[in-house]
């Protein structure tokens, strides 16, 4: 193929790919006015919660002039937009901190969370998926298809709180909230963690799991898997080195939406557990009425979302030929 037909063939899906990139950045910005909106309409404001109910209404308004809160919405908000666009989300109008610096401390541990839950989940899915649908129709597949469809019913809340009563008021195994000491051992790591991680994996495992068991089937009907049978390949040789390969695509697009989930799921499970990550930052933000550090951390779920959505969609389109011949 000659250098021209090769750029040529990469023209389209670059097209597509540049397309979602710029509807990613334009939706970015509509949640920005969206968030700083909402933001905006909660009662009370954070000079009101720094001076405290006894303050005058000129102390007050003397601090509110003091934070910028005295400067009109569309003002403050293009303010704030060019600050974050450049790096700088402001100052903390309670401690009077850099948000960023403040958010710096927690972002670590909500990554690690999630990447934690996202190894427990994703081989346990793939193993949901892979037997569900090779037992596609059997008692196993149907037994697999009620468990998942109970696992993703079940909202997180309610299985953080079945899993304290049981896991650590009861039997007294865990840890109710998720406490690491500076010279932990990995027992402590192992113990603190536990319960997060597994609240969060319970609905990734589920959603994750049937969408495996789809892609996988979607190839099990196809005719180069029946030719594959009668010339004797083996079923996991036929499921691991032909079918896993060609449906790639749609599972890595399954696992990035089911992935954004976490970061959902998150806000949840570190307020119930009292986990010192960006969701329960963004809890404290709301009641102290810390509006810069509540919209930073709200735009980091956000800009984190539609980036994995972004990657599931230019692995669709890499993974279909007839969207990377468009």
């Amino acid at each position: 193929m000659s250098a021209s037909a090769s750029a040529s063939s990469w023209r389209g899906p670059l097209r597509l790919i540049g397309h979602r990139v710029l509807l990613a950045l334009i939706t970015l910005l509509l949640v920005s006015a969206v968030i700083f909106t909402i933001s905006g309409l909660l009662p009370g404001d954070a000079a009101q919660e720094v001076l405290g109910q006894s303050a005058t209404p000129e102390q007050i308004a003397a601090l509110r002039k003091e934070m910028g809160l005295d400067q009109p919405g569309p003002v403050r908000y293009y303010q704030w937009l060019r600050g974050i666009s450049m790096g700088d989300p402001g100052q903390s109008m309670v401690t009077n901190t850099p948000v960023s610096e403040i958010i710096s401390v927690r972002l670590p541990n909500t990554l690690i969370l999630a990447a934690l839950s996202t190894l427990v989940s994703v081989p346990f899915a793939f193993l949901i998926g892979i037997a569900s649908a090779i037992a596609r129709g059997k008692k196993l597949d149907r037994s697999l298809n009620v468990l998942t469809l109970s696992m993703v019913a079940l909202p997180e809340f309610l299985v953080a709180t079945v899993a304290v009563l049981i896991l650590s008021v009861k039997l007294q195994w865990l840890p109710s909230i998720t406490l690491i000491p500076q010279e932990a051992s990995f027992a402590d790591y192992v113990r603190g963690y536990a319960m997060p991680v597994m609240v969060l994996a319970v609905g990734v495992i589920a959603q994750l799991g049937r969408m495996i068991r789809a892609a996988i089937i979607a190839e099990l009907d196809r005719p180069y898997v029946e030719m594959a049978r009668l010339k004797g390949v083996s079923q996991t040789r036929l499921v691991f080195h032909h079918i896993l390969p060609n449906a790639i695509g749609p599972i890595v697009n399954a696992m990035a939406l089911s992935l954004s989930y976490l970061f959902g799921g998150a806000i949840i499970v570190e307020t119930i557990f009292s986990y010192p990550g960006l969701a329960g930052l963004m809890v404290n933000a709301v009641t102290s009425r810390d509006m810069p550090l509540l919209q930073a951390c709200a735009m980091i779920f956000c800009a984190v979302y539609l980036l994995l959505v972004l990657v599931a969609d230019v692995f669709a389109i890499l993974a279909n030929p007839r969207l990377r011949n468009a």
